[in-house]
């Protein structure tokens, strides 16, 4: 039976490629899109997630959410997403957002829910923790939470912490405590998924689809990384997904992870205790390795089922 989610995103071009891969995915019913600032700023990225939905014929309702963290402001990163989050690549408009603030249609998804839902987060966690806190009996309807968040070792925003766990670290820390499983596609495996021109190249012979040229033309605005010699950059949301989608392709660890909070240097760090040093109960699954390959010919095979 297809798995019901909820998939919480700040487009993003590598939020581009997650929001395909799961509208186009038999496996998962997405039941709403909800989206926060992140990436580039709430008033990008819900245009961004309307019209990618739109460009996919996809009816999913999509909600807006915060446009800051619990604490502070979100701090764009247009070098990479470019100033519209998307590279630059202009597509058709969509609609307008379905009525519903992000965190109150979260709850009322749950509350109505048969079965629990899985929460899908590839961005920072506002929206989430916010639905959680606000209403905390219903944990009990979420599944799991599987998230694009962290690093065990070096992050990309400052050298502590990872991008969207340094956006709104007392949100991450919300969902590490709600006692529901977390499940973390780290920067570690992302770095494993290097989106490169070749890759690229590869996905355009699918078809001709305006899905699939929109998200290989997106793609390939995202500048290659110095950090892994220029051959590509890594993909990092697609792999929240794809997990719940093919899970053959990742390897897994069970692990303590706790968040570092404090308003230092290494703020937003990801405490992942992967060897058990510190005895703390194992609260979250850290996906540890991923079949490129396999993963990259799941992507151009779902990327050309689309329009």
């Amino acid at each position: 039976m297809p798995i019901p989610v909820i998939l919480d995103c700040d487009p993003g071009t590598d939020d581009a490629v997650a929001i395909m891969l799961a509208l186009a995915s038999p496996e998962l019913t997405v039941l709403a899109i909800t989206v926060a600032g992140g990436n580039v700023g709430l008033n990008s990225t819900l245009p961004n997630t309307l019209a990618l939905t739109a460009l996919a014929n996809s009816t999913v309702p999509v909600h807006a959410g915060a446009d800051r963290p619990l604490i502070g402001q979100f701090v764009s990163e247009p070098r990479v997403h470019g100033a519209d989050g998307l590279g630059g690549v202009v597509l058709p408009p969509g609609g307008s957002p379905t009525p519903g603030l992000a965190a109150d249609v979260i709850r009322r998804i749950l509350r109505d829910a048969a079965e629990p839902v899985t929460l899908i987060g590839i961005g920072p966690a506002t929206n989430l923790a916010l639905a959680l806190t606000t209403e905390p009996t219903l944990t009990t309807k979420v599944k799991q939470i599987v998230l694009m968040s962290g690093a065990w070792a070096e992050g990309n925003v400052t050298p502590a912490a990872e991008f969207n766990a340094w956006s709104d670290p007392e949100g991450l820390a919300i969902l590490l405590a709600c006692g529901r499983p977390v499940v973390f596609a780290t920067l570690e495996l992302t770095a494993q998924a290097l989106t490169t021109p070749a890759r690229i190249a590869t996905w355009r012979t699918r078809g001709n689809g305006r899905c699939l040229r929109a998200i290989c033309d997106i793609q390939s605005t995202v500048p290659l990384s110095p950090r892994f010699s220029s051959l590509g950059a890594p993909l990092h949301d697609p792999c929240a997904v794809a997990w719940l989608i093919r899970p053959e392709l990742f390897t897994a660890r069970d692990c303590s992870v706790r968040m570092d909070l404090g308003p230092g240097p290494s703020r937003g760090r990801t405490l992942i205790d992967r060897w058990n040093r510190t005895g703390d109960p194992l609260n979250a699954t850290v996906l540890e390795t991923v079949d490129a390959v396999g993963l990259f010919e799941l992507l151009g095979e779902r990327l050309a089922l689309l329009p």
